[in-house]
Order: structure tokens, then sequence, then C-alpha cells
């Protein structure tokens, strides 16, 4: 068991500051004092962050962590804590560690004893998910997905059955190729997507999976919050699915036979769709065992 007492021990700390993700002045009082108070700050892009520190005067050095060195920098962010009260990490926009790197660094900081606390402030998803017209809760955030098209629908497809709303961060040049896997995954659900947030470019745009191919060229830093899947218990489940067997061996298609189950247990065509390729896909690997 490890427990930390915050602001009861006094030992050097490692602050994770939250900070805008666009509009500057989304800072807490809080977060610019501790950047200004501490002895170092480590920053995912210091181009970047540079500009924050310059807009609020803040003249605290300041060192590069990134994916590319975060090993390398274990050791002297270690260093700086054992010589230091204070020493503070943040990313390009908003919280650290919210898919950005630092996981090993925080497991280090513990195993040595020091502590960790967390300046809370911006972060994309929730702003993203309050605009949205989609529920807001549960909701179950992925982050970014793989880049290449096997391994993003080899996750989509673990992810197909959840009823909660699910967040992504996508990068423009992806964005059209991971709808379109979105789509042949989880069917024609409703899709929003929030880009550029709290920028002057910042847009929401509400539709739906099936409308991948029509959503235009978009830049910036893009949240996707799509629809969760309609819950079914496993009894209406199997039996949902034997009614799409028993219509298919009356000579419908499988595509047929699906809206026809939709249609008559008033369900979306997509859970009924999804249901039946999980059964098939099942039996498969059942049958190659």
């Amino acid at each position: 068991m490890r427990r930390q007492k915050t602001f009861v021990e006094t030992k050097p700390t490692l602050y994770l500051v939250a900070t805008p993700i666009g509009h500057l002045d989304d800072i807490s009082k809080r977060a610019l004092d501790t950047l200004k108070q501490a002895q170092v700050i480590y920053a995912e892009d210091t181009r970047t962050s540079a500009k924050l520190l310059k807009h609020y005067a803040i003249d605290t050095p300041l060192k590069s962590f990134h994916k590319f060195n975060e090993t390398a920098r274990l050791e002297g962010i270690l260093n700086d804590l054992k010589h230091s009260a204070s020493v503070c990490l943040i990313s390009d926009a908003g919280s650290p560690l919210i898919s950005d790197p630092g996981e090993n660094l925080i497991k280090a900081i513990k195993s040595k004893g020091y502590h960790i606390s967390a300046i809370p402030g911006p972060t994309a998803l929730i702003p993203a998910v309050s605009l949205s017209e989609i529920a807001t809760h549960p909701f179950l955030f992925y982050g970014f997905l793989p880049q290449k098209n096997t391994a993003r629908t080899k996750v989509l497809k673990t992810l197909a059955s959840q009823s909660f709303t699910l967040i992504f961060y996508e990068a423009p040049h992806r964005l059209h190729a991971t709808l379109k896997n979105m789509y042949e995954v989880f069917g024609a659900r409703k899709l929003t997507i929030a880009r550029e947030l709290t920028k002057m470019y910042e847009e929401i745009i509400e539709t739906s999976l099936d409308a991948y191919d029509k959503i235009p060229i978009l830049k910036g830093e893009i949240v996707l919050i799509i629809e969760g899947a309609q819950a079914l218990d496993n009894l209406s489940q199997e039996d949902m699915i034997e009614h799409v067997k028993l219509l298919i061996e009356d000579g419908l298609s499988e595509m047929d036979a699906i809206k026809k189950v939709a249609k008559l247990r008033s369900l979306k065509k997509n859970v009924v769709y999804m249901a039946y390729q999980r059964y098939k896909q099942n039996n498969q690997e059942n049958n190659q065992e």
C-alpha cells in the first residue's frame, strides 16, 4: 500500500499541470502560480509551451519531454526532484498523460517516494461530449485508435457491443479512413465531430456514421463522439439471432432477414446486424479450433 498526503507531508513534487487546449485564457490562477514557482517545467513541445509561458510572463526554465526522449529524461527529472521542491509536466494542450507520454515517469517517481499532484483544467473530451446531443453518461474514452486499418478495425470490433457513448481523438489526415472503418463496424450510429474547441474555428458537426463520405476535409484537433450500442440482454440477443437464422432458412437473404427482424422487434438495423455478425464470427472461430 502506498499513501500520499499531498498537502500534509512536505516532499519534492511533480505537478501535472493542465494547460489551455486553444484559448489562452482557459487556465487557472493555481496553474499559473504553480508554473511560476516551479524550478523547471517539462513540456511535450517546448515551442508550443513557450508561447503560453511568454503570454503570462513566466520565466521558469523549460525542457522537452516527449515520447522520443521519455526514457532518456527519466534520470534527469528524478535528479531535478532530488534537488528541487517542485517540477512541472505539461503537454502541448490539455491534461498531461491523456493520450500523451508520462506513465513510465509517474511509476519511476512513485518508486522513489516523491509526491505527484495534478492541477486540473482543460481537456478536449469533456467539452466535446458536453456539446454533443449524444448521451453524456456513461461514456468510454479511448483516445487515439491505431493508425493502420487492420489494427484499427480490430479495436473497433472489441468496442462494437459497448452501450457506452464512445469518445476518440483523431488526426485530420486519418479522419475519413477512421470514419469509414467505424461505419463498417458500428453501422449508422449517431456521430458528433468536435474540432478546434475553444479556438477561432471551433466547429461542431452532428451527423451519423453512414454519412462518413459526405464529411468535408477538416483541419485541426478533432474529437469524435459515437453513440453506444443499443443494450440487449443475452436471452433476447440469442432469440434475435435464432429469428434471423430461421428467416434465412425460409429463403430470405441475410440482409433482408436482418432488416425484417429489426422491424418486427423495433430495433435499429445495426443492432441486429452487429449481433448476427458476432455470432457468425464466433461460430467460425469455434469451427477452426
